[in-house]
């Protein structure tokens, strides 16, 4: 199968859903052309992903462009998330691609490179949603603890929730990460539009590569906790944050030595103020979480808010390292909390959690072999490129058929 891989960012292990994707679709044999927007510094990361395309291409994105895009569209119907990945140079080269390339499916990646679907017709479009980002302001307008954050949802939600209420009628199919996310999108589009509504919205689940995130045979610090992502996203940093200043001072009355790690990429200064106090290591950007993840005895993920799954809570689990996490963290997956992972429904219930893993290295052994087994069956990269692959032989069949 051919397929024109469309994205507003380099996948890569930080943008880890498109990556696996076109990693497991590449060792299931077929060819993906990479059509990619590089914002920041993301062109760096396309070394990791070459290796699977058919072909790559990157087009920078400046972050003049970026703001250009969002003070260009402010009075338009275009939502910021839409807007910022306008690229007049991606638009030629997708025009380049079409013309001299026979695919047989369109796979365009998130809201910010939903634009570009627009000007493609003639071919089976699928539309990574990922999340609802509607459902996501709506979370985060409420719940974020930076009040800009909460401001720009807010502003943007409206917009949002038109635009999003749209894309049913522009794509042939389009997936999330969780069946609320389903739900959420699923009333949105019915308001536009109905047609073949109930085959038109799938749920495609997150995939790991379980032979990346494996445990390693290395000992465990005793008491350390790790909390992992991209720091710049808004919903890890008010988890971070939440964690840093709500639940450790709770666990430090206790256990003074308790150390925590914070990695991820892009942490903004209020995260690194957390380093103020020197039981707390913010590392910024690491080349590889593996040893961070392998090291630490508890991966702490409370979510104050967020769609979608978790791919932290996956990856820490395929690492065999117990997790303790909130009941959001839960809802898109089908794990048995107790079993699979430890769950928290308050702030004292979190450091509770914690402290039991810390003093039973029983239970943290069952809690990381068992979360080990539910992402075995559950997240395999084959088992979800086969699923995914199977998804553009419907939707290729049922555009043949005037679906």
């Amino acid at each position: 199968m051919r397929i024109l891989y469309i994205t507003p960012y380099v996948p890569s292990p930080i943008r880890i859903r498109p990556f696996n994707f076109i990693k497991g679709l590449a060792k299931l044999g077929h060819a993906v052309t990479l059509l990619a927007l590089a914002p920041g510094d993301e062109a760096k990361q396309a070394p990791g992903v070459r290796p699977y395309c058919h072909e790559l291409k990157i087009v920078p994105l400046t972050s003049r462009q970026i703001l250009g895009n969002m003070l260009g569209n402010l009075l338009k119907p275009i939502p910021f998330q839409a807007a910022y990945g306008c690229s007049p140079q991606m638009q030629e080269l997708i025009d380049r691609a079409l013309k001299g390339g026979e695919f047989d499916v369109i796979h365009l990646e998130h809201l910010r490179a939903s634009l570009f679907g627009r000007a493609i017709s003639g071919l089976p479009k699928v539309y990574d949603s990922v999340d609802c980002i509607s459902l996501l302001f709506e979370r985060a307008s409420e719940s974020s603890p930076q009040i800009a954050t909460r401001l720009m949802a807010k502003l943007d939600l409206s917009r949002t929730r038109r635009y999003e209420g749209r894309l049913g009628r522009l794509y042939d199919r389009i997936l999330v990460t969780s069946e609320e996310d389903r739900e959420a999108l699923q009333a949105l589009i019915a308001q536009r539009d109905t047609a073949h509504l109930h085959r038109k919205l799938v749920v495609l689940s997150n995939a790991v590569d379980l032979s990346y995130f494996a445990p390693l045979d290395a000992p465990r610090d005793s008491e350390t906790l790790i909390s992992t992502g991209k720091m710049s996203y808004h919903a890890n940093v008010a988890s971070v944050l939440y964690l840093g200043r709500e639940v450790m001072p709770i666990i430090w009355r206790d256990r003074p030595q308790v150390k925590l790690w914070v990695v991820g990429k892009d942490p903004p200064s209020a995260i690194r103020a957390l380093a103020a106090d020197d039981r707390v290591t913010v590392t910024g950007y690491v080349p590889d979480l593996r040893p961070y993840l392998a090291q630490a005895t508890v991966a702490v993920n409370p979510i104050p808010y967020s769609v979608g799954i978790q791919n932290k809570v996956l990856e820490s689990m395929a690492m065999g390292t117990p997790v303790v996490t909130s009941p959001r963290a839960c809802i898109a997956l089908g794990v048995s909390p107790e079993k699979h992972l430890l769950v928290a429904h308050s702030t004292s219930t979190f450091a509770q959690q914690v402290s039991r893993l810390l003093d039973d290295s029983e239970l943290r052994q069952r809690v990381g072999a068992a979360g080990r087994r539910y992402v075995e069956q559950n997240h395999s990269l084959a088992r979800i490129a086969t699923r995914l692959v199977s998804i553009y032989q419907g939707v290729i069949e049922g555009f043949g058929q005037g679906e």
